[in-house]
């Protein structure tokens, strides 16, 4: 399993609403050992995840299933993340 740095960052319209569920979602990624860190920025302006994944294809198949993504609020990115 590789590492993936998964960047949410709020658009105008987002919906507070989504937050909560998107925090269920982090939570089942967790309970299947694919999160590994998550949280918000400082700025409260998004957040990121570590994802564990095979590889980028599936590593963005579970970003964009996250209510933040499917919602339209936020920018998800996913990064290839090399730390040691």
């Amino acid at each position: 399993m590789n590492r993936y740095l998964v960047m949410l960052m709020r658009r105008t319209e987002f919906d507070p609403a989504v937050v909560p569920l998107h925090r269920e979602f982090l939570e089942n990624l967790r309970a299947q050992g694919r999160n590994e860190l998550s949280g918000p920025f400082s700025d409260r302006r998004g957040g990121a995840y570590l994802l564990r994944a095979a590889s980028i294809d599936e590593a963005l198949a579970i970003a964009h299933r996250d209510p933040c993504h499917t919602s339209g609020g936020w920018d998800v990115t996913v990064h290839e993340w090399l730390a040691v």
